[in-house]
C-alpha cells in the first residue's frame, strides 16, 4: 500500500532519549530530521551501554546562535487559510520551545533536528532591515497585509541582543508600511515607541497567543515563553498604548488545554483584548512523534484518550493538511469546539473582525546606504 507522504510521520531512529524532561526545554528528543539518508539503531554490545545510558542524566545543551545574511525576508503566502499575504520571521528555529510549534519541521531544511536542534540551535536573519528596505524600493512593489513572526517568535530571548525585530519595524515606521505581530513575548512591550504611533495610523496591531492559564502546564508545554500571566499584562500594556490587541488561543489540545477556552478569551477580554481567534492543534511531519513523547512523559494517563480525540477530528489521521480543514478540524468534537468559541467571543465582545489596517500609506523608505544619513547633517 502506498504511504501518504503528506501526512505520514517519519520513522524515529531508535535512540537514547531521557526518560525525565529537562527544565527549560520543551523536548530532549534530537529527533533525525525525514530527510536525513543514515539510519541508525541502538543495540546492546554486551558491554553495558544500553543499560549505562537509561541511567545517565543528561542535560540539554545551551542554546547556540548562528548569524545568517540572508538573500530575501518577505515570504508570500499562498494558503487560503491564512489572512496575510507576506510575512517576515527574523529567526529560524525558537527558542520558546513549545512541543506543539507546526514549525519545528522547518529544521530540517537546515539539516538539522526538528527536536532540540529547533530550540537550541537559532538561526538570526543579521541583515533583515537591510533586506526588507531593498524590497520596498523594488520598482513596482505594492503594499500587502504583511505579518511579523507567523512560524517563530520574533520576540524570542535573542531579540533582547540581537534587537533584530526591532530594527524591520523601524524600516516598517519609515515606509509607513502597515502590519500585524504574533508573539507570545512581553519583549513586545520594548518597541511600544515605534508600535503605539503607527496604531494610531491604523499601521499596526499585535495578536498575542494564550494556550493556558495554568503556568504549571505553560512551563512543560512551552517552557521559555511568558508566564500566561505576564502575558495578560503584555496585552493590558499593548491596550493602554492604543495599540488594537487580538488573542490567538491556539492550538487547542483535546483534554490538555481544551476545558480552559472559556477562561483563556474571558481572561484576554479583561485584559484589553478586542478580537480573538482559535486554531486546533496540527501535528505535521516530525512534530507528531515529537508531540505524542511528549505526551507519555508528561500526561501518560490521558495520551491515548488526546491522540483518539485527535484522530477524530482528522478524519482518522494524525495530521489533516489540507486548507479549509487543518486550522479548523472535522467532526463533531470539532463543531462542538468552534460553537464555544464562537458563544464565548460574542459573549465577551470578541467577536469583531479582524483589526482593519491602511494599506494607502506607504512611501518606499530611503534606499540602502541612504538611511540616516540626514542626521549627519
Amino acid at each position: 500500500m502506498p504511504v501518504d507522504r503528506a501526512v505520514a510521520p517519519p520513522t524515529p531512529t531508535l535512540m537514547y532519549m531521557p526518560r525525565t524532561p529537562v527544565k527549560g526545554r520543551g523536548t530532549v528528543w534530537a529527533i533525525e530530521h525525514r530527510f536525513h539518508s543514515d539510519a541508525r539503531e541502538a543495540f546492546d554490545d554486551g558491554w553495558g551501554a544500553l543499560e549505562q545510558a537509561a541511567k545517565e542524566e543528561v542535560l540539554a545543551p545551551g542554546t547556540q546562535l548562528v548569524e545568517e545574511n540572508v538573500k530575501s525576508i518577505l515570504a508570500g503566502n499562498e494558503s487560503p487559510d491564512i489572512h496575510f499575504d507576506l510575512s517576515i520571521n527574523p529567526y529560524r528555529g525558537c527558542e520558546h520551545g513549545c512541543i506543539y510549534c507546526f514549525a519545528r519541521p522547518t529544521h530540517s531544511y537546515l539539516n538539522l533536528s526538528p527536536g532540540l536542534d529547533f530550540e537550541t540551535r537559532i538561526i538570526a536573519k543579521v541583515n533583515a532591515a537591510e533586506r526588507l528596505r531593498e524590497a520596498f524600493n523594488r520598482r513596482g512593489y505594492v503594499p500587502q497585509l504583511l505579518n511579523i513572526g507567523s512560524a517563530t517568535d520574533a520576540y524570542q530571548p535573542v531579540e533582547r541582543r540581537l534587537r533584530i525585530t526591532r530594527s524591520v519595524i523601524e524600516v516598517l515606521s519609515e515606509a509607513r508600511h502597515p502590519f500585524s505581530l504574533v508573539t507570545k513575548s512581553a519583549g513586545v512591550e520594548r518597541d511600544l515607541d515605534l508600535i503605539a504611533p503607527m496604531a494610531a495610523e491604523r499601521l499596526a496591531a499585535v495578536y498575542v497567543s494564550i494556550t493556558t492559564l495554568d503556568a504549571r502546564l505553560a512551563r512543560v508545554m512551552e517552557p521559555r515563553a511568558a508566564a500566561p500571566h505576564r502575558r495578560l499584562q503584555t496585552i493590558k500594556a499593548l491596550t493602554q498604548a492604543g495599540v488594537p490587541v487580538g488573542v490567538s488561543v491556539s492550538p487547542v489540545i483535546p483534554f490538555i488545554n481544551e476545558p480552559e477556552v472559556e477562561r483563556i478569551l474571558e481572561a484576554a477580554a479583561e485584559a484589553g483584548a478586542t478580537s480573538a481567534f482559535s486554531i486546533v492543534l496540527r501535528l505535521p511531519w516530525e512534530v507528531n512523534p515529537l508531540f505524542q513523547q511528549w505526551l507519555e512523559q508528561h500526561f501518560p494517563d490521558r495520551a491515548a484518550r488526546v491522540m483518539a480525540r485527535i484522530r477524530e477530528m482528522r478524519g482518522g489521521r494524525d495530521n489533516d493538511p489540507d486548507f479549509g480543514s487543518r486550522m479548523r478540524g472535522q467532526g463533531v468534537w470539532a463543531e462542538l469546539l468552534r460553537q464555544r468559541v464562537r458563544k464565548a467571543m460574542a459573549r465577551l465582545g470578541l467577536d469583531r473582525h479582524r483589526i482593519e489596517l491602511d494599506l494607502t500609506q506607504f512611501r518606499p523608505p530611503a534606499k540602502p546606504g541612504e538611511a540616516g544619513q540626514a542626521s549627519l547633517f
